[in-house]
Formats: C-alpha cells, structure tokens, sequence
C-alpha cells in the first residue's frame, strides 16, 4: 500500500511490511472448508499469478458469482487476503462466491497514473495490467464456470485505482467495483470512456494521509516522492454519478457509532438511477486513514491512520456487490 524510498530504504520498507503481513498470518484466523490455491498464466510474456479461495460448496455445473480483490502498492495478492482479515474468503464460504487476488508485478499496478518519480516497473514499462486483468477473467470464466454477468472488482489503495480504471476499459465485462482508500487519476478521468454503465461502491477515509480527500498529488510517506494526481473525493464520485446518469441529489444517512472507542464515524451516501437500477454509493469515514474498515491495522496509525471499527469493508462490498448484475 505504500511506495518507500529506493535502494536500501525501499528494501527495509518492504521486508518490513512483507515481516508484518507474516507475523499477521499467525494469528488465529478462522478456518474455512474451502480450497485456497496459487495458480498463475503467462500474459506478454510475464509469468502472472493470483491467489483463489474456492467455496467448499463449490459444484463445476452451477455459475457463481467472482470477486477480484487488488492489493495496494507494496503489497501482493497474499497481503490483500490478510488485510481484509480474510474476510471475503469467509463471505465466499457462506454465500458460495469465488474470490481472486492477483499479484501485481514488483508489487505495483499500472493503475493510469503518471508515476514519474515513483519509477516502479509497472508504471515505468507500461505493463498491461488491464490485459491481463481481462484475460484473468476470461480464465475464470473458462475454468470455473464462472457468471459472465456477475464479475466484481475491489481494492485498496493502488488496487482500488486500478479498479476504477478496469471500470472504464472493461466496462463489458465487469457488473460493479468497490474503491477502497482511491480516488480516479486526472489523467485517466480525461481518457475514461465506459462502454456501459458500472455500479461503484467506493469507501474513503476522510484523514487518509496518503491518498488525499480533497485531491491531488499522492505522496509516499517515507519519501515525499510524487505518485501522481488524483480527482477529490466528490469529484471521483460526481464522474460516476454522471457517467451512470443517477440522481444528483444523494440519500444521506449517518451509520451507527458500533465502537465508539475507534475515533471514526460513517456517513453513507447513495446516488440511484431509478430507470435501471444502477447505483453510485459513498462511505466516508471521518477519523480513518489509509486502511480497510474492519480490517487489519498493518501499520502504526501514526504513519497509516486510523482503521474504523463501525463498518466492516467486506460485509458492505459484498451486499453492494450481490445486488448488480451486468
């Protein structure tokens, strides 16, 4: 989720992170009955690989609905899984969903940015993460009887930019994203041309200290290295609420203080195209920073921010998610 500095520096940053996701690993998750399995293709000559949580109850001749979870920069498919506290994998269990975590190469997405100073390869050799994404979804289709019409993206961080960009490139093939801590690239808002509506659940912290609400550059944290410009917050949303042709005028409620002691406090707002049910929804979260509500406090607030305790990430993601169809 983070770009450290170079050399040396980059190295501590991510062994660190990396040693911390291991020592996360140890604790005492819940076990499920399904069937957690690495897999990988080559796409331009790249080896790509991802993770897969099958459901137990898993039967090759009924469809199921699929979930692509995208890591934040510095991190890799392994880290989103424990971030989110596996909490997706318990939620596949339970209402019998495939979920995907892809590994960006070096631990990075090309998301749409112009990384000039960040010099991380994806952005500097222009990979083809949107192609490989899309090619990941063909497999899946193909290889686990897939719906075509039921195909989420989620992310945090770099993750959730990159799905904003597979929202307006592959718009054909995916039903609904979910943003998490991201907001859409300036450049890529000029160049966004969806070929049909996509309904966006996005969660921002409004004190994230990395990504910032109100826009513009991205700064690491170790290292004010500039990662590219970002859209506000509303902006991200109002493009949306546009692309979508939704009411303009949201549904505002403020959701329950459920842990007081977390700092943070929610506020859900709903934009609905009443014509074919197509939705733009906004969680705020007033107190939290760059982390994924309900899950994984994987770095000092300090440095990170806050992780808010009144919603949990994967429980609101998956109820938006369950509700569209492509």
């Amino acid at each position: 989720m983070l770009k450290h500095n170079s050399g040396s520096l980059l190295k501590a940053g991510l062994s660190a992170f990396m040693k911390l996701l291991a020592g996360i690993n140890l604790i005492s998750f819940p076990a499920f009955g399904g069937v957690d399995k690495k897999a990988s293709f080559i796409h331009n000559d790249l080896e790509r690989t991802f993770h897969i949580y099958i459901p137990s109850s898993y039967n090759e001749s009924v469809q199921l609905p699929l979930v692509i979870a995208l890591h934040g920069r510095g991190g890799n498919g392994e880290s989103m899984i424990l971030v989110t506290r596996k909490g997706f994998n318990r939620l596949a269990e339970k209402d019998e969903f495939i979920v995907v975590y892809p590994d960006g190469i070096e631990l990075n997405w090309n998301d749409g940015r112009m990384d000039e100073e960040a010099n991380d390869r994806a952005h500097r050799e222009n990979i083809d993460d949107v192609g490989f994404l899309s090619a990941l979804i063909d497999s899946m289709i193909k290889d686990y009887n897939i719906d075509p019409k039921r195909v989420y993206v989620t992310g945090i961080s770099n993750g959730a930019i990159m799905s904003y960009r597979l929202a307006c490139e592959i718009s054909n093939k995916i039903a609904a994203i979910a943003p998490v801590d991201g907001n859409i690239p300036v450049m890529l808002s000029r160049e966004c041309y969806a070929a049909r509506p996509v309904s966006v659940l996005a969660i921002n912290n409004v004190n994230d200290p990395l990504v910032p609400y109100e826009g513009g550059n991205i700064y690491s944290s170790i290292r004010k290295l500039n990662l590219g410009k970002v859209l506000s917050v509303d902006e991200s949303i109002g493009f949306w609420v546009s692309r979508n042709q939704c009411s303009p005028l949201p549904v505002v409620t403020e959701e329950p203080d459920t842990d007081p002691k977390d700092g943070t406090r929610v506020t859900r707002k709903e934009y609905i195209n009443n014509s074919d049910g197509t939705e733009v929804i906004l969680y705020s979260v007033d107190g939290g920073g760059h982390t994924w509500p309900g899950g994984v406090q994987y770095m000092p607030a300090w440095i990170v921010g806050k992780t808010s305790r009144d919603i949990d990430a994967n429980e609101v993601i998956w109820s938006f998610f369950k509700k569209h169809s492509r």
